[in-house]
């Protein structure tokens, strides 16, 4: 059926970029792994970044009002998918879910058949989409780092100039960080111009750029002070070492 999602080829694509993950042998750890889920099935499906992020965002704040032991994390991982879709209209077929999440769990399956199986996980991602939202008291709707980070890289490359924006992928390598730290419950605990500008700021040191007019003596005003006063530098470097915690809680494949 072409209206289907082709599990099988997902996979075979899949892992010829990355080794597979057993999910069911990990741990909660705090949501990092069920996040993880979220991205691979996420992209699988083709859903939009901020989909994506708005699905991982959902699973965070769920994970924080309730006790996550009494709750399947995969369950309303891809529950937050298809309630991510809905509410930033990028929808997604429920049978894709199903089957996707199906497979990232049990690795080398194929689509399930219309059969009790199917019916039931249909049933509980259903009612676990009714369950989130009650929990979150119905506000699902977010204020993402993304729109940000975009207004301030196009200020960015203005102060450096084409010629030396070119020479280092600071828009991508940003990009990078930010769905990386979505990976992580923490991710909930600041404004997203401040993440926005931490990802920013990160990208900017791996690659060594330095913005014009800009100097590192502790009285100089910090060059994200144009977008935002009340950011102040002790924090600034909190959320970058947040970020930088999350590549350390990489499973090993």
């Amino acid at each position: 059926m072409k209206d289907v999602i082709d599990v099988m080829e997902l996979q075979r694509e899949k892992g010829q970029r990355v080794p597979s993950i057993d999910y069911r042998a990990l741990e909660f750890a705090d949501g990092f792994t069920a996040a993880r889920f979220t991205f691979e099935c996420g992209i699988k499906l083709g859903a939009q970044p901020l989909t994506i992020a708005t699905a991982a965002v959902l699973l965070h704040r769920f994970f924080k009002e309730v006790d996550s032991s009494n709750y399947d994390c995969f369950l309303i991982a891809a529950s937050t998918i298809y309630l991510a879709g809905k509410v930033k209209d990028d929808p997604l077929k429920i049978r894709d879910v199903i089957n996707v999440a199906h497979n990232t769990l049990h690795r080398g399956s194929g689509p399930l058949e219309l059969g009790d199986e199917y019916w039931n996980m249909r049933d509980a991602i259903v009612q676990a989409e009714l369950l989130i939202m009650r929990v979150l008291k119905f506000e699902v709707s977010i204020t993402h780092p993304h729109k940000y980070m975009l207004h301030y890289l196009r200020s960015v490359e203005g102060w450096l100039g084409p010629e030396e924006w070119r020479k280092a992928p600071i828009a991508r390598t940003a990009a990078a960080f930010l769905q990386d730290f979505h990976h992580d419950s923490a991710v909930l605990d600041y404004s997203p111009q401040h993440v926005a500008i931490a990802c920013i700021s990160l990208a900017l040191q791996c690659y060594g750029v330095r913005l014009p007019l800009t100097e590192d003596s502790e009285d100089a005003a910090p060059w994200y002070t144009v977008f935002t006063k009340d950011l102040q530098k002790d924090k600034h470097w909190e959320i970058m070492e947040k970020m930088m915690e999350v590549y350390n809680r990489e499973p090993e494949c």
